[in-house]
């Protein structure tokens, strides 16, 4: 398996996990919250919508076009702060999914994966 494939693998856990805790929306935001240009669409979007509506999708993009894959990402810790007075636990799995796909970042060479 290659690095897009272990990719891919990851963003559709990270979607089953999101489904499973009801996480997953069926709608979009407005069209509005896409025109944000701060980092993690903050200013307009929760963190999960930005995961499902903005990394999720730009990144099959990326990888269904071939493109130049970002390296050194890393986004579990964004989550973990927005989500740390989770109390119930319901993040757990996702924060590890998350994490997994950092580290499938974090050892790839400057380019293309």
């Amino acid at each position: 398996m290659n690095i897009e494939q272990h990719i891919v693998e990851k963003l559709r856990h990270v979607e089953d996990e999101m489904k499973a805790k009801s996480f997953w929306r069926e709608l979009p935001p407005n069209a509005e919250a896409f025109e944000s240009t701060e980092p993690f669409s903050i200013d307009t979007m929760e963190a999960l919508e930005w995961l499902q509506w903005i990394l999720i999708p730009r990144l099959y993009e990326l990888i269904e076009k071939g493109a130049v894959l970002p390296s050194n990402f890393s986004i579990a810790p964004y989550f973990e702060e927005v989500y740390k007075d989770d109390c119930n636990g319901d993040f757990i799995a996702l924060f590890e999914h998350l994490r997994e796909l950092d580290n499938l970042f974090q050892f790839t060479p400057m380019g293309k994966l």
